[in-house]
């Protein structure tokens, strides 16, 4: 990678299943990987399995988490979500969207990002129901 182009592993995050940053900085702006709920200790919120395998997921907290998570590769930039430009959404299930909705819209209003929501067959995890990559402007200075 060239100087002008640097990725960077967030060492509080959960940590990249495969070889790729959190984040990459091109310039002004900052292309945010695909990030979910999962935590540092590979658990993931809103999210459970019981002893029979049965699993429960909650739409609206893996929004607010995979939000957050990405407020937080953001600041370990000096960045955060008002610097997001365009959101693109992956949702496993298109009945969530009214809940992801909600959610979304605790966090930014129509002066915020531009935004995509797509279908998605499946996400790397079967508890994961959401994934969210994003792209942030912050001027070099």
């Amino acid at each position: 990678m060239s100087t002008e182009i640097q990725g960077q592993v967030v060492a509080d995050k959960a940590k990249p299943r495969g070889r790729f940053p959190h984040v990459v900085r091109a310039g002004d702006l900052l292309f945010i990987s695909g990030t979910s709920s999962r935590r540092p200790d590979n658990t993931f919120v809103g999210a459970s399995a019981d002893a029979m395998g049965t699993s429960k997921v909650d739409i609206r907290e893996q929004t607010r988490a995979v939000i957050e998570n990405i407020g937080d590769i953001l600041k370990s930039q000096g960045a955060d979500l008002s610097n997001l430009v365009e959101i693109t959404t992956f949702l496993v299930n298109m009945n969530d969207f009214g809940a992801y909705n909600e959610v979304y819209g605790e966090y930014f209003d129509e002066t915020g990002p531009a935004r995509t929501t797509v279908a998605v067959h499946q996400l790397p995890h079967p508890l994961l129901t959401i994934e969210i990559k994003a792209i942030a402007y912050l001027p070099r200075t």
